[in-house]
């Protein structure tokens, strides 16, 4: 059985709210991510957003899922007027290296893997990689960034 558990958060620093989600490293929890952010931006005044945020989320749960030995995945949602922020952040090392090397998303034409990122890339305002910093070694954290253009400056 897989379980969801909702985790308390800080205020969002840039206004608007926060919402984290921390699931087991199972096969569902793409799914689970996916069908927690639609929620959200469904009933945040995103509605547009929801196509885009729902790939990408699932992009980034699934990478975590398959590459890394993480035992929990966690899903961080900042959600404002102007723009929906995601981070996923898992707590295990790579399996065979391919999530510890996260940069510019480099799949050739013919590779059938290595084109999340890129869609990722493609569709966000933002995103970026990044630690767990001192307080959580060996944590990695990637995030994206989507809105409407118009409205981010």
């Amino acid at each position: 059985m897989t379980a969801a558990t909702p985790t308390p958060v800080q205020p969002n620093p840039l206004g608007g709210e926060s919402y984290r989600l921390t699931l087991p490293n199972t096969a569902n929890a793409p799914r689970i991510a996916r069908d927690f952010l639609s929620s959200l931006l469904g009933v945040s005044r995103h509605p547009g957003l929801v196509d885009d945020a729902r790939l990408c989320v699932t992009e980034l749960v699934t990478n975590a899922h398959c590459h890394t030995r993480t035992p929990l995945i966690r899903v961080h949602v900042a959600v404002n007027r102007k723009r929906v922020t995601v981070a996923v952040t898992d707590d295990g090392g790579p399996v065979n290296g391919a999530f510890g090397a996260l940069g510019a998303p480099t799949a050739g034409p013919e590779e059938e893997h290595g084109r999340g990122l890129a869609l990722v890339e493609s569709l966000a305002l933002a995103w970026g990689t990044g630690s767990g910093g001192p307080r959580y070694p060996g944590r990695t954290v990637v995030w994206f960034t989507l809105g409407r253009p118009e409205l981010t400056t």
